[in-house]
């Protein structure tokens, strides 16, 4: 309650699909701006041009057709390979948007994306809430380690919150940067 009182007005995400799995790929093991580093440079060295200096996220189709090779001025690391195979199970059918919003079970939707090589939890989770509107995933880092340490019982289950888990993560994780 004291979260959500300090912090009317919470939104959620609701970015393009499959650039949200991408973009929580890159998030692996990385701080805020090497990540924004690393999709800057993935778009201006694969996305098209929309104006001067201006590049759109590649689509999946570009990606789909790059090599890990391909992906070393971008300097994303171990996650160059996570992002082409994700790419490849998109355009072949492995991994589609249709599928995904027709599973209803969390823990299904969760090992659906993480047959993706490099998807766990977190970043399933992620693309989850971000972006295929899904407000039950519980996103748990660092940050919500500590915060589930420090005001929740032990055995605490986040999904407790229900249908609305991911909100009220956002709302703690607000809480514990915030206002401290």
């Amino acid at each position: 309650k004291q979260a959500i009182s300090l912090s009317p007005g919470i939104r959620l995400l609701n970015q393009e699909k499959f650039e949200t799995i991408c973009s929580f790929i890159f998030s692996q093991n990385n701080n805020i701006p090497r990540i924004k580093g690393i999709i800057e440079r993935f778009c201006e060295n694969f996305g098209d041009e929309i104006e001067s200096g201006i590049y759109a996220f590649p689509t999946v189709e570009q990606i789909a057709k790059l090599e890990v090779e391909d992906l070393s001025p971008i300097r994303a690391g171990f996650r160059a390979k996570y992002i082409i195979d994700a790419a490849q199970k998109w355009c072949d059918g492995t991994l589609n948007e249709e599928d995904l919003k027709n599973i209803e079970k969390l823990d299904d939707a969760l090992a659906y994306l993480c047959r993706v090589k490099g998807i766990g939890l977190k970043v399933a989770s992620c693309a989850l809430l971000f972006g295929f509107e899904r407000h039950d995933p519980f996103p748990i880092d660092v940050w919500m380690k500590r915060v589930l340490d420090k005001y929740f019982e032990k055995d605490f289950n986040p999904s407790t919150f229900g249908k609305y888990a991911g909100v009220a993560q956002q709302y703690l994780f607000d809480f514990e940067r915030n206002n401290d």
